[in-house]
C-alpha cells in the first residue's frame, strides 16, 4: 500500500467534512441532523488540532507566515461554531443558520489552503519537508485524539488568536417572526 503525504491526509479531510456537509443539508429528521452535526464537530476538531500541534509549526518560517496566521484566525472562528452547535440541538433558534455559516467558513479555509500555485499547501510541497515522515506523525496523533474523543467526548476548544474570547452560553435572541 502507498504511503499518503501530509497533504493528501489534509485533502482526505477536507474531502469528508464536505461530504457530511452535503448530508446535513438533504437530512430533514433533527436526530440525523444531530448526528451529522457531532459528526462534522469531531473531524473538524481532530483536523485543527492536527494542523495547529503538528503541520502549522512544520511550515513556520518555511512558507508565508502570514497564510498560516489567517489558518489560525479561521479554525477559531470554526471553533465558535463547533461549541455553540455542540452545546445545542436542532430546535435551537439559528441552528441551521449556525451549520450554513460553519460550512461556509470551511469552504473558505479549503479553497485558501488548496489553491493551485499559491495556496498553502502548494508552498508546503515546496519546502524540503518530508510530508510523508508527516502525515504518519499526524495520522499517529489524530488516531490518540479520535480515542481521547471516543473515550471523553470533545475537548473545549483553544481560541488562540482571540484574546480574551470566551464561549458563552446565553438565552439565543428570539426566532425571527415569519
Amino acid at each position: 500500500m502507498a504511503k499518503i503525504d501530509a497533504i493528501k491526509l489534509l485533502k482526505d479531510d477536507h474531502r469528508e467534512v464536505e461530504d457530511l456537509f452535503e448530508q446535513f443539508e438533504k437530512a430533514t429528521a433533527k436526530d440525523r441532523k444531530a448526528k451529522i452535526v457531532e459528526k462534522i464537530c469531531t473531524e473538524l476538531t481532530v483536523h485543527t488540532l492536527i494542523e495547529e500541534e503538528i503541520f502549522y509549526p512544520t511550515f513556520r518560517g518555511k512558507i508565508e507566515d502570514d497564510m498560516l496566521d489567517e489558518g489560525y484566525v479561521e479554525h477559531d472562528g470554526a471553533k465558535m461554531l463547533i461549541a455553540e452547535l455542540m452545546a445545542g440541538d436542532p430546535d435551537d433558534p439559528f441552528y441551521d443558520a449556525k451549520v450554513s455559516v460553519l460550512s461556509e467558513e470551511i469552504e473558505h479555509h479549503v479553497k485558501e489552503e488548496e489553491r493551485p500555485s499559491e495556496g498553502m499547501f502548494a508552498q508546503c510541497r515546496r519546502t524540503d519537508v518530508d510530508l510523508v515522515a508527516l502525515a504518519e506523525k499526524m495520522q499517529a496523533r489524530k488516531d490518540e485524539l479520535m480515542a481521547m474523543i471516543k473515550a471523553n467526548g470533545l475537548p473545549a476548544p483553544e481560541i488562540r488568536s482571540f484574546k480574551g474570547a470566551k464561549v458563552v452560553y446565553s438565552e439565543p435572541p428570539a426566532a425571527p417572526a415569519a
